[in-house]
């Protein structure tokens, strides 16, 4: 498996378990993440993603997107899209 950079991590809200994401590429639901950073290394499977609080099944190049994740982000983290090869 390889992984294309689709964005980064712009903000994280602990409480919600929530990272807010600029995008650069799409993202649609049922994607395979990889988010990456200096203390920050978590895969999962896209299961929420939202754009102002509206629930939405892919987004691209340009938004922001909030991401429900398994675990703590930080801002600056790399978010990869894994591909099968």
């Amino acid at each position: 498996m390889s992984g294309k950079l689709v964005g980064h991590v712009t903000h994280f809200y602990g409480r919600l378990s929530v990272a807010v994401l600029d995008l650069t590429d799409t993202l649609r639901l049922g994607d395979v993440v990889h988010i990456l950073g200096s203390t920050t290394d978590l895969r999962q499977v896209v299961h929420s993603l939202q754009i102002e609080h509206q629930a939405v099944q892919e987004a691209g190049p340009g938004q922001e997107v909030a991401l429900k994740v398994d675990r703590r982000v930080r801002p600056r983290d790399r978010v990869f899209r894994l591909e099968n090869d």
